[in-house]
């Protein structure tokens, strides 16, 4: 593994020494407007529109916010946002995003507006993307399925990636930190996790190219040296992209995308078996391909029309060892296949109309030892998607966006998923502008190929989860209803409540049967339907920005969820969240700092109601100097005051990672 960590490094440093030319650091050339609700936004009507104009409420991970946070991957980027958790992935060195109460496997992952293949169980690992040429990401909560289909029930993160720059021009990032006497290393100084990010574009009138590449390595983390097991997994990762766009005219772009990934991680457990505690261990290698090709031609001043073909392949490979050997080994792999076509259309002066179809095919096979696993061995599922939007705009002072969704799934048959939204000025041309938003949208989700028939095995930590091919589709109803207020581009509050009535909720449920026939104290888990379930609650974000290089920023989430056949709370979904950040100069020139807070409740962890995971608090403090327009030093420190779980407590869901020291360097070039 280290070896390849090594060669992996050198090649993402390649990539930026090749360019040659010094020149402004990226980042900062492209950081967008300076006022939080002035940046642009696409994922909530899937058009351009300013984060105060839009209907569709919106929160957004600016450039700026990336750069003085030093975010290395999305889960990064978006654990300062308001009212998103960022959860653990057990068995793995991972997190996933829940959203207003909605576990991860009901929020879409895009890329540009193309949908990520979920990576562990059924949602995306966002640890594993890179912050690779990022320009914002975009947060839409509540159901969209009637804009992006069936797995976007919960709601929407779009990672919006920036334009190829003309001429020459390039970035290179490097990092380094320890976690200190927690390192695995016998050197607490030892540089425990690190990692590197390059980027080079290269571009003419017609032609552009872009190549990039990041490597991602961590020792793990290890509180007690001298046992075997380590809470914290060893890992390496590599990302690579590279794009291509022909413009043969104006208006006229078609492109071409081939990235790449893999991950190769470690993980070391001890278990018990009839009265013995056994050393164990876990290596799992993943690998990614994703292609596309597109389109987006303007046919006149009234329409245009976007195409795109996506081909995604993951390999998932993994076995377990003790000190007698190797087993459990298991390969599962995973395609998804997605053609889609839209148009967008000006009709008169008030209207605006877009019209697209999706395809999507994708199959799953999984194998141990080499025999399936899977009932009738590869599984696939199709889906063919008809989508219309209509946004209408009769004064100048109220907007309507309308849209529906209808899908017929290979397995499932059709269903379709209506929404609406609006929003009404209150007060236009006042110093204080405010505005009202409201939403209300049906979401639906299939049940995707691995709840029903994927093995996903955690007996190292005492369970596995099976899938049920008996599984019915989910259906849900989100109300949004918010205020908010922009004074003079200076200072914004937003309110809003919601409401997610699900029917039929896919969960994991105890299967006490099957756990004594399997006779080893690994308890089975299996998907089934729960009857019902409802999330509500409150969320606000605040922001100030009250003298240059100077703002505030804070917001609060309050969440209530429910199994509404039984009137227990749901588990893993903490009451109260709050988030506080605080930017600011020193008096040294090109020197910044940030402070981020971040406050969660107690949470049940299950539904027995019995036992809770403590709350907690973490502080993260950022130092950034930038020297000229070409190099930007940073440092920080995560997690100040070394807030941890208790490993010894299996119900303590805190941060596993403790206090961790960084520094590194941002070089750009030019030509």
């Amino acid at each position: 593994m280290y070896k390849k960590s090594h060669r992996s490094l050198a090649w993402v440093s390649m990539v930026a020494f090749f360019s040659g030319y010094c020149g402004p650091v990226s980042a900062t050339a492209e950081s967008g407007p300076e006022f939080y609700l002035d940046e642009v936004v696409v994922t909530g009507t899937r058009s351009s529109r300013t984060l105060s104009d839009t209907p569709v409420r919106t929160e957004v991970v600016t450039s700026r916010e990336l750069e003085k946070t030093h975010a290395r991957n999305v889960a990064e980027a978006l654990e300062n946002v308001p009212g998103l958790q960022l959860r653990e992935i057990h068995g793995k060195a991972g997190q996933e995003v829940w959203m207003q109460g909605i576990s991860a496997d009901r929020v879409l992952i895009l890329v540009d507006g193309l949908p990520m293949t979920a990576t562990t169980g059924s949602a995306v690992d966002v640890s594993q993307l890179a912050l690779l040429n990022v320009k914002r990401i975009e947060v839409v909560k509540g159901a969209g399925s009637a804009q992006y289909g069936s797995a976007a029930i919960g709601g929407v993160i779009n990672i919006i990636t920036r334009d190829i720059k003309p001429g020459i021009s390039g970035e290179l990032t490097l990092d380094g930190g320890s976690y200190g006497d927690q390192n695995p290393g016998a050197e607490n100084p030892d540089l425990a996790r690190y990692g590197a990010r390059a980027s080079v574009d290269m571009a003419s009138k017609e032609l552009r190219l872009r190549l990039s590449g990041s490597h991602q390595h961590t020792d793990g983390l290890d509180p007690e040296p001298a046992t075997w097991a380590r809470p914290g997994d060893e890992y390496d990762r590599n990302q690579f992209s590279s794009r291509l766009e022909w413009l043969p005219s104006d208006g006229q772009r078609l492109f071409a995308e081939l990235g790449y990934f893999d991950e190769a991680s470690g993980s070391r457990f001890l278990t018990s078996k009839a009265g013995t505690t056994l050393k164990q261990g876990k290596e799992e290698d993943v690998e990614r391909w994703r292609a596309v090709v597109g389109g987006e031609h303007t046919l006149s001043d009234q329409q245009t029309l976007d195409w795109n073909l996506l081909r995604e392949e993951l390999q998932d490979d993994t076995y377990k060892y003790s000190a007698f050997g190797r087993f459990d080994q298991r390969e599962a792999s995973q395609a998804l296949s997605q053609a889609s076509v839209s148009t967008e259309v000006s009709a008169g002066e008030y209207h605006l109309l877009m019209v697209g179809a999706d395809f999507y095919h994708e199959t799953l096979e999984q194998t141990m030892g080499g025999a399936t696993e899977l009932v009738g061995g590869e599984r696939t599922r199709n889906s063919k998607e008809l989508w219309f939007q209509d946004t209408w705009m009769p004064t100048e002072r109220w907007e309507w966006v309308a849209g529906l969704r209808g899908q017929y799934d290979s397995d499932f048959g059709d269903h379709y998923a209506p929404k609406i939204s609006t929003r009404y000025e209150l007060t236009p041309g006042w110093a204080a502008s405010q505005y009202l938003r409201a939403s209300w949208s049906g979401g639906y989700r299939v049940p995707n190929l691995k709840e029903r028939y994927f093995r996903f095995d955690h007996s190292q930590l005492g369970y596995v989860v099976q899938g049920n091919a008996d599984l019915r589709p989910e259906v849900s109803q989100n109300l949004q209803l918010g205020w908010g207020v922009n004074y003079l581009s200076a200072g914004w509050f937003e309110i809003n409540a919601y409401q997610n009535l699900i029917d039929d909720l896919i969960q994991t449920q105890f299967d006490p049967i099957a756990t004594d026939i399997r006779g080893d104290g690994v308890d089975v888990h299996r998907y089934a339907n729960v009857d019902k379930a409802r999330t509500r609650g409150v969320e606000t974000t605040a922001g100030w920005q009250f003298a240059p290089g100077w703002e505030l920023t804070a917001g609060y989430t309050y969440t209530d969820a429910e199994d509404r056949a039984t009137g227990k709370a749901l588990p893993k979904r903490p009451r109260h969240q709050a988030r506080l950040g605080l930017d600011g100069v020193a008096g040294v020139p090109g020197l910044s700092w940030s402070v981020r807070l971040r406050n969660q409740s107690s949470e049940f962890v299950d539904t027995n109601e019995a036992m809770k995971s403590p709350g907690y608090t973490t502080v993260d403090l950022k130092l950034n100097q930038a020297l000229g327009d070409n190099l930007r030093l940073f440092a920080g420190i995560d997690n100040v005051t070394d807030k941890q779980r208790d490993f010894d407590d299996s119900d303590d869901f805190g941060p596993v990672s403790g206090r961790f020291v960084y520094l590194g360097a941002t070089l750009g070039f030019a030509k």
